[in-house]
């Protein structure tokens, strides 16, 4: 009974989706797995020989196609990042933009982002953890499956680095609010646009097409930057 109900409440940060890989995203497995690939039984890495070099590291949780992932990771040559996609297709997809554009400072686990963070990343490591549009789960009886919640926030903060930061984005305004309630109550962290404030879209952060579209169509979006301040 206890592991029933232990099972039932353990947080999850997807819902697997079955799908079929396209030619490049296979090639993306094929070519590139071996190198840029991370496995949830490695256990806790050590960045300077994942890497093979000592650098600022940022970890994104559920990067979809990866294409936004790509396009930072070009764009600071001298930042490293890991990236965390259960979807398989989702993971080729990213490998093969990456080999495409000439990026070897990017890093994948196609596993479940809590069994990473907690197996895997080694405290005090991570200069940013970025969560963008993640599933709203937007019925009311669903709100209770959102990745971004305080045991999860609470997870995270042991992994970052003094004063480093939680990004977080999301288009849809009832989950801005939840995330802005959860980060505000969070022991540990300060919010880098003021109490309560959400923050400009930072350059870092590329605009998406799905985002792009949004806006015309008069939707939000709504990014929330916090610091650790401890």
């Amino acid at each position: 009974m206890t592991e029933s109900v232990e099972h039932r409440r353990k947080i999850k940060s997807f819902v697997l989706r079955a799908g079929r890989m396209t030619t490049g995203q296979q090639r993306g497995w094929d070519e590139c797995w071996d190198k840029w690939g991370l496995k949830l039984e490695q256990g806790k890495i050590d960045l300077d020989s994942v890497f093979e070099r000592t650098a600022p590291t940022v970890l994104e949780i559920g990067y979809g196609m990866g294409l936004s992932l790509v396009a930072m990771a070009k764009a600071a040559p001298e930042t490293n990042f890991i990236g965390v996609e259960v979807h398989r297709p989702g993971v080729g997809s990213l490998l093969n933009e990456a080999n495409i554009a000439g990026v070897s400072n990017i890093r994948s686990y196609c596993d479940d982002a809590v069994e990473v963070i907690k197996q895997c990343i080694p405290d005090a490591s991570l200069a940013r953890v970025q969560i963008y549009f993640p599933d709203p789960w937007h019925k009311k009886r669903h709100n209770k499956r959102r990745l971004v919640q305080p045991e999860f926030i609470e997870l995270l903060r042991p992994k970052l680095a003094d004063g480093g930061i939680i990004h977080l984005a999301t288009d849809w305004e009832n989950y801005a609010e939840q995330m802005m309630e959860v980060m505000t109550t969070a022991e540990g962290f300060k919010n880098l646009a003021g109490e309560y404030a959400f923050s400009d879209r930072p350059e870092y952060r590329p605009e998406t097409k799905f985002e792009k579209r949004g806006q015309r169509l008069g939707h939000g979006v709504w990014d929330l930057l916090f610091a650790k301040s401890e």
